[in-house]
């Protein structure tokens, strides 16, 4: 049986974060598996179609990339994609056309709902109608986590039958090349607690930089990668200027991981998460971290990671000192992250996809 799946690929046209990072890594696993002929995609064809202007064109061996229309953003997404594709959607960064049918979405996470203070007003209005919206129309729902899952349906947004439990991967994190730059040579080593993510509230930096004076005493220091987009975030970001304290603002993959490598930990203090792409990325590269004990991280770190309360200061001090002074700790910890990563692939995930769209082709995968 013939079949044919478009790929919404809207998310190639916008600045990398988590969510463009999953759309990126699950095409290119699906055309990897397309192109080694993976039982899953026997009589399947697979194109990628996108916006006529790209930030970033994907390299692809078997999913053909088809541009289409004259615009961009959601009118491209709503008016000029759901007459493009040849039969089934997909579309993997949160968003999609709500006049599709043969549609199976991944909406990541709620957090506007949850934390609505980190999003600009207008950001918030459209995601209360549009997800519900697709949540309703699409013929399947995808989600990152159990976490965000039960979210979903808590908000009313899609019924927990229709979803599926699809998670990112980590295998990205080890094609880095951990290279210093001027700018991370200086914030990097094993005083550092490096802290990833946008200074929106609901990332929590400004629990750490609240300690940063216990954190100087302890002979400890902040580097805080990322930036806010002033289209989405709102402007109450927390800044703070002290001597142990280095905005790095956006860095390139490389560097991140040469911080990951010779940090003494990854801090993500996080209120609210679909999945925390950052914790894994960083038990990945064997950096330990210490992360919230809320919302989806307990699901993706297990047992191998240090949890604290997003308001207990005293409580995450105490960890950043016992990893300072515990090298058996440490190990321990790497050890676990390496094995926890490993849970996490995007192969695995890219296969999930493709027995989802068999079940929405009336197929038994």
């Amino acid at each position: 049986m013939a079949r044919s799946w478009s790929i919404n690929g809207r998310f190639l046209t916008q600045p990398l974060s988590g969510v463009q990072r999953y759309g990126e890594e699950i095409v290119q696993a699906l055309d990897a598996l397309l192109s080694e002929g993976h039982p899953l995609t026997r009589g399947l064809s697979l194109e990628l179609l996108t916006p006529p202007v790209l930030t970033r064109p994907l390299p692809l061996a078997a999913i053909e990339m088809r541009r289409t229309g004259t615009s961009g953003g959601h009118t491209w997404e709503q008016l000029t994609l759901p007459r493009a594709p040849r039969g089934g959607l997909l579309s993997l960064a949160n968003t999609g056309p709500v006049a599709a049918r043969k549609h199976i979405v991944c909406i990541h996470d709620v957090n506007t709902r949850i934390y609505p203070s980190s999003y600009s007003a207008q950001f918030r209005a459209l995601y209360r109608v549009l997800l519900p919206a697709l949540g309703r129309s699409a013929a399947r729902v995808a989600t990152v986590s159990h976490y965000s899952a039960n979210q979903l349906s808590a908000f009313g947004i899609a019924r927990r039958n229709k979803m599926a439990v699809i998670p990112n991967g980590h295998e990205h994190a080890l094609r880095w090349s951990g290279r210093h730059s001027l700018n991370t040579e200086k914030a990097g080593g094993g005083n550092t607690i490096l802290v990833i993510g946008s200074p929106a509230p609901h990332k929590n930096v400004r629990l750490l930089l609240e300690m940063a004076d216990q954190l100087a005493a302890a002979g400890l220091r902040l580097a805080i990668v990322g930036m806010a987009d002033p289209r989405v975030f709102s402007q109450n970001a927390t800044v703070t200027e002290a001597p142990n304290v280095l905005w790095l603002g956006g860095l390139t993959d490389n560097e991140i991981s040469a911080l990951l490598d010779d940090c003494l930990c990854l801090a993500f203090p996080s209120f609210a998460e679909g999945f925390g792409l950052p914790a894994l990325e960083a038990m990945a590269r064997g950096c330990p971290v210490v992360v919230s004990d809320r919302t989806s991280l307990p699901e993706i770190c297990g047992d191998a990671a240090l949890y604290a309360a997003p308001t207990a200061s005293a409580a995450w001090l105490a960890h950043f000192q016992r990893l300072k002074d515990d090298q058996g700790l440490r190990t321990g910890l790497i050890e676990k992250g390496h094995a926890q990563a490993r849970r996490f692939r995007w192969r695995k995930s890219a296969e999930l996809y493709l027995k989802l769209m068999a079940r929405v082709d009336g197929l038994e995968a």
